[in-house]
């Protein structure tokens, strides 16, 4: 299988970027989900207040997520100026082009790849 052409490139990190401006914005809207909750008993009820901590700890792993999310773009941004963008990293083979348009930020091919 040949590598991937220019054009290819060009097409995921045109994908990669617009994901990565999603993600941002999301992360702007949703800091105030993950911000501290009121565990003052006089203004909240014992039930609200586990509502709350329950919705925190929600937003934040969402919040996680999008960061590790954040990082792999970066990295695969990363190995397409290295020249390394669209290769496993355990085996060096090319990853399939399918594999990539669903994840663009892939670093393993299917074999290699880890949940």
């Amino acid at each position: 299988m040949d590598g991937l052409s220019a054009t290819e490139i060009a097409e995921f990190r045109r994908l990669l970027l617009e994901h990565r401006h999603e993600l941002l914005a999301l992360k702007e809207t949703s800091r105030e989900a993950s911000g501290t909750v009121d565990l003052d008993q006089t203004t909240v009820g014992r039930l609200s207040r586990i509502d709350a901590l329950q919705g925190q700890a929600m937003a934040q792993e969402t919040v996680r997520r999008r960061d590790l999310q954040l990082k792999k773009i970066g990295a695969a941004l990363e190995r397409m100026a290295e020249g390394e963008y669209g290769y496993c990293a355990m085996c060096g083979e090319l990853i399939k082009r399918e594999r990539l348009r669903l994840d663009p930020a892939s670093v393993a091919c299917v074999e290699h790849a880890v949940g």
